[in-house]
């Protein structure tokens, strides 16, 4: 099945200007200023976008595809995520991982959860491991799932906070190890997401293992780093040493939450300080738990996150700290494509890519999705829904 995109305003993220795309099945095939198909027999559907703006379709790198919590008892347990939910949030590619609950929750359950939505048409990865050291998997070792499960790009732990097992320093330098060596055999990044806490160490023992051994920083990528000042002002020097850092875009200020560095702000601070736009990006921690705590550590309240406000904080980042479009959409392509190791294939919009992509009013509002060249969303309207959605 052919598909031609005529007229499209194309951000690669980096603008190309106005062009035709040419879709066979799953991939792009050809890109040029105007596309004309003279053989009048091929089925070919045309979609005209003139005047409208496409990008990438989105990479969320930090969802709880099987949901989350669990941390105020078994009816806090927070729900799966359903397709329709991704899709209208314009993401074609997630990544599922484990939190706090690595005991009802299985990366058994994730890969499956994993596979299903393969099946309903996106694109998706999962992460071993959890909160909790030791590391569950699903092979034996974090090494092992990295080699040998394909949909294993990295390892999840959590640092910083009081869910977590604390690792201790030489915990978290045999994890990166195993991720850089299972990375290698399998020729995968093999990154270590580290969730990151409320705590005052921060991201202290991170820094004394990037000063005491060789390994990469491309390995370690701290997450919800927006959650607090202190801890994001370490983020940034994290960042100015090279490491890529990955804001939440579900982590907004409240009434009671002063402490917290809005995403579209913390953007603008970081490049007002002299980080890479290449080195920050963002997720939504979609379908994970949101507790809040009092100081002595009792369960105040539970929420759950959700996927829309990437496109929220994205509009932001544009329309109220004006930053342009094309590095503000980095985050949530090209910069998670890099980072995971799958940029041939997705973040970008170039011949040989899949065929993910959206298309954006001037207003940046999602009118079409596009997913391994199937459309998704059209018009404001969910054209394709999971299996048991209604």
């Amino acid at each position: 099945m052919l598909k031609l995109i005529k007229g499209a305003e194309i951000y690669n993220p980096d603008y190309l200007g106005k062009k035709d795309i040419l879709i066979c099945n799953d991939k792009i095939i050809k890109i040029e200023n105007e596309i004309v198909l003279k053989d009048k027999s091929l089925d070919v559907e045309v979609m005209d976008v003139n005047g409208k703006i496409v990008t990438p379709g989105f990479i969320d790198q930090h969802v709880h595809l099987i949901g989350g919590g669990g941390e105020g008892g078994f009816h806090t347990r927070t729900p799966e995520i359903m397709l329709s939910d991704i899709i209208k949030s314009g993401v074609t590619t997630v990544v599922g991982l484990l939190g706090t609950d690595g005991t009802n929750r299985s990366l058994e359950s994730l890969l499956a959860k994993a596979k299903g939505l393969d099946n309903e048409g996106i694109t998706t990865y999962i992460l071993t491991g959890s909160y909790e050291l030791p590391s569950p998997t699903l092979t034996g070792t974090t090494k092992k799932d990295i080699v040998l499960i394909d949909k294993v790009l990295g390892t999840k732990i959590a640092l910083s906070d009081h869910r977590s097992s604390w690792p201790t320093k030489e915990e978290i330098i045999k994890l990166v190890t195993n991720n850089r060596v299972g990375g290698m055999l399998s020729n995968k990044q093999g990154v270590l997401v580290m969730h990151m806490g409320d705590a005052e160490t921060r991201l202290k023992i991170i820094f004394e293992i990037l000063n005491e051994t060789t390994l990469p920083i491309k390995h370690f990528l701290p997450t919800h780093v927006n959650r607090n000042k202190e801890l994001f002002t370490d983020a940034i020097e994290f960042a100015k040493k090279g490491g890529v850092i990955d804001l939440t875009s579900g982590i907004v200020p409240t009434n009671n939450e002063s402490n917290v560095v809005k995403p579209s702000k913390a953007l603008k601070r970081c490049l007002l300080e002299g980080v890479s736009i290449d080195n920050i990006t963002m997720s939504s921690d979609s379908n994970g738990s949101k507790p809040e705590y009092d100081k002595y550590g009792n369960l105040l309240s539970m929420g759950v996150g959700t996927m829309d406000n990437t496109l929220k904080e994205l509009k932001d980042m544009v329309n109220k700290e004006h930053i342009d479009f094309s590095d503000a959409i980095k985050l949530v392509t090209s910069n998670v494509s890099k980072l995971l190791g799958i940029n041939e294939n997705k973040g970008n919009i170039k011949v040989g890519s899949d065929a993910d992509m959206i298309v954006f009013s001037k207003e940046l509002d999602i009118d079409i999705v596009l997913a391994r060249g199937k459309t998704m969303l059209k018009n404001n309207k969910i054209l394709v829904k999971g299996t048991y959605e209604k």
